[in-house]
């Protein structure tokens, strides 16, 4: 027997398999379970994320949880502060966009940060070097990173400077393919 497993949306997808037979403890039944994934969409959607540090409640789950108004935030003052995601697979990535709440409560601020990836979650080389990205509520506090597509399984932003606040802050952490 064979089951296929296709999905037509990213995201969890569960379901079951019920075989009915003479045998005693018919029917039986399977439990399956899978992820859709979506090349065209979010890659890092509610993926695992990892931190070097965060304040509070603000933890790095926040930053892939698809909610703009939800952040992470690094501890005060202890620069530099990493955020990592892993996408599931070695993949052709060829940008992020990143994001921090919409709300005007927020003022304009530049985040100083690189992108280092990796295949195998221990070994990082750089994607993009450190350059300083302004945030501002009057274009929705949106900044998008393109650069030349590289597989990479895993992608670290790591940040160095904030002109906000003395920490490292990211409402949403988005990664796309080529």
């Amino acid at each position: 027997m064979t089951v296929t497993f296709t999905p037509t949306a990213a995201g969890a997808r569960t379901g079951a398999l019920s075989i009915s037979s003479s045998a005693p403890g018919s029917p039986h039944t399977a439990t399956l379970s899978g992820t859709g994934f979506d090349p065209n969409g979010n890659l890092a959607a509610g993926r695992p994320v990892s931190e070097t540090s965060h304040t509070q409640g603000f933890v790095a789950a926040n930053a892939v949880d698809g909610n703009a108004d939800t952040y992470w935030e690094s501890a005060n003052n202890a620069f530099p502060q990493s955020i990592t995601v892993d996408i599931g697979a070695a993949l052709s990535v060829s940008r992020v966009v990143l994001k921090l709440p919409p709300s005007a409560a927020w003022q304009t601020r530049t985040q100083t940060l690189s992108i280092l990836g990796s295949t195998d979650g221990s070994s990082y080389t750089t994607v993009v070097n450190s350059a300083g990205y302004t945030f501002n509520p009057a274009t929705g506090n949106t900044v998008t990173i393109p650069f030349t597509a590289t597989t990479r399984r895993h992608l670290r932003l790591t940040f160095t400077a904030n002109t906000g606040w003395p920490a490292g802050q990211l409402s949403e952490l988005e990664v796309y393919a080529s």
